[in-house]
């Protein structure tokens, strides 16, 4: 006699904060996981990078090459490389490493507000206020980006890949897809400007942020609006999104110091998250735990669910 499986445990949300890292670079701009969830990069306004163990609370490695704030930055997926892009208008290939710039890429007439690596790390894309897309090839010494995406009628504010998707969200309302591999683009109009995008984990939904302090979940093949989630403040700053690593919940930074959660599918508030004073710059979370990283003025906060056990104090 077959037993019958146990409930799957109700999805936790991260709740309390564990790690605060003061990263002395000024504003930071943008905060990222790497591929694993191990470690993470902040972006300063004094020019900086920085790499980190945010369980831990350790500094790594700090990069210096960009003349102006660094606004984006992504780790490659064997973590021996990072891009990053920033108000110089130039994109960085950084090697981990040596700390040092393997190339800079320039090309674009106005600040960088994104960069992503393709899966295997041979192509950066970035998105600029100039409102193309650019496609640098890593792997060659061709200054020319390999492909240029300028549909766009106004910046672009945010860029995700998937294997063969490039997703951009714009200032002109819209969130375009596209398909690589039948040279299709799908374009859904939002009306409000686009502050980010990112895909679900299952590769059938996009969720786009806009300046209507609204966030949408849309059908990725037809652009049906599946779901609006509302609640949040963002009418001024460019404010991530994200959905939490099991697809059943998404969130989005606020204007108002508070991080908010929905449920996916009923479109409910779950979490107001308190994580600090004045705008929330920045959110990442962990791509296999419930855990989110937090940007705020000068600090990032590391925040995991209830039940987690931190080893040692918080503030330590």
């Amino acid at each position: 006699m077959a037993f019958p499986r146990p409930r799957p445990a109700r999805p936790e949300l991260p709740r309390q904060r564990v790690q605060s890292l003061q990263c002395g670079q000024g504003a930071v701009r943008a905060a990222r996981f790497n591929a694993d969830g191990n470690y993470c990069l902040t972006c300063g306004s004094d020019k900086t990078l920085k790499l980190w163990n945010p369980h831990k609370g350790t500094a790594l490695r700090t990069y210096q090459g960009h003349g102006y704030e660094v606004l984006d930055a992504a780790g490659s997926f064997d973590n021996s490389q990072i891009c990053s892009g920033g108000a110089d208008k130039a994109v960085a290939l950084w090697d981990v490493s040596t700390g040092q710039v393997v190339r800079k890429y320039r090309g674009h007439a106005g600040k960088v507000n994104c960069v992503q690596f393709n899966e295997e790390a041979t192509v950066i894309v970035s998105g600029s206020i100039d409102s193309t897309v650019r496609c640098w090839d890593c792997r060659s010494r061709r200054p020319d980006p390999i492909q240029v995406l300028d549909e766009a009628k106004d910046g672009i504010s945010s860029v995700k890949l998937s294997a063969y998707e490039i997703l951009t969200g714009s200032v002109d309302g819209r969130v375009r897809r596209y398909d690589l591999r039948t040279g299709q683009l799908c374009s859904d109009y939002i009306g409000s400007p686009i502050t980010s995008v990112c895909f679900s984990k299952d590769g059938q939904c996009v969720l786009a942020a806009s300046l209507d302090s609204t966030l949408r979940l849309l059908d990725k093949d037809t652009g049906e609006l599946l779901g609006e989630y509302t609640g949040h403040r963002s009418t001024t700053y460019r404010l991530d999104c994200v959905l939490n690593e099991l697809d059943t919940h998404v969130g989005c930074a606020s204007e108002d110091g508070h991080v908010y959660f929905w449920d996916l599918l009923e479109g409910s508030l779950a979490l107001r998250l308190p994580v600090g004073q004045g705008v929330v710059q920045s959110l990442a979370f962990h791509p296999s735990l419930p855990c989110l990283l937090v940007a705020t003025q000068g600090q990032v906060t590391l925040w995991r669910e209830d039940t987690f056990q931190p080893q040692g104090d918080p503030d330590t």
